[in-house]
């Protein structure tokens, strides 16, 4: 007969003492992917949301295997929010709902949960190594979002130009030490 953990029902109360736990790692992990203090908040909630109506199908040690658990919900919460964003707020617009805003203090607490203040800092001095046409394709084309052509046409250059120097100065950064580090820490976190 194959081993098997004691089935144990996972209470309100685990969840709770899961909460206090992991809230603040789960909130730094939403707001480094979403850039959206209040988007962070709406997605935290709905993972524990979505942990406790899926309570009863935990298997194993909450103790030992919750957290991972939870960061698998979070991640599959963050999936969902990219795949539905834009409809979802667009809807949400038209109806005429509106989330809670968040005050000062929240967005600089959640800020520094995600430390972005130090990473747009760190970013900021990477990018001022490149040079200011650099600067200038990847605002365009990065921020922006702009279609190459709108890039060509902005810049006076044509269509592969613009391509071919968006694609060197985005190697430029990625060979960046610092960069490197952000984006390890970034996938670890």
């Amino acid at each position: 007969m194959p081993f098997r953990l004691p089935r144990r029902t996972l209470t309100a109360e685990s969840l709770t003492e899961a909460y206090d736990r992991d809230a603040a790692s789960l909130l730094a992990f939403f707001a480094r992917r979403t850039y959206d203090p209040e988007a962070s908040v709406d997605l935290l909630a709905e993972t524990f949301a979505v942990a406790f109506a899926a309570r009863a199908q935990f298997r194993g040690d909450f103790q030992v295997q919750g957290r991972a658990w939870l960061f698998t919900i979070a991640r599959h919460q963050l999936s969902e929010y990219f795949r539905r964003g834009q409809v979802e707020r667009r809807a949400l617009r038209r109806l005429g709902v509106e989330r809670r805003a968040l005050g000062d203090a929240e967005y600089e607490r959640i800020e520094d949960l995600a430390e972005s203040r130090a990473l747009r800092e760190q970013i900021v001095a990477e990018a001022s190594a490149l040079t200011p046409e650099q600067r200038e394709i990847l605002r365009l084309r990065v921020l922006e979002e702009r279609p190459y052509r709108d890039v060509a046409a902005a810049l006076g250059i044509s269509e592969p130009t613009a391509r071919a120097r968006v694609r060197r100065a985005l190697m430029v950064l990625r060979g960046s030490q610092t960069l490197l580090h952000l984006k390890e820490a970034h996938d670890h976190a």
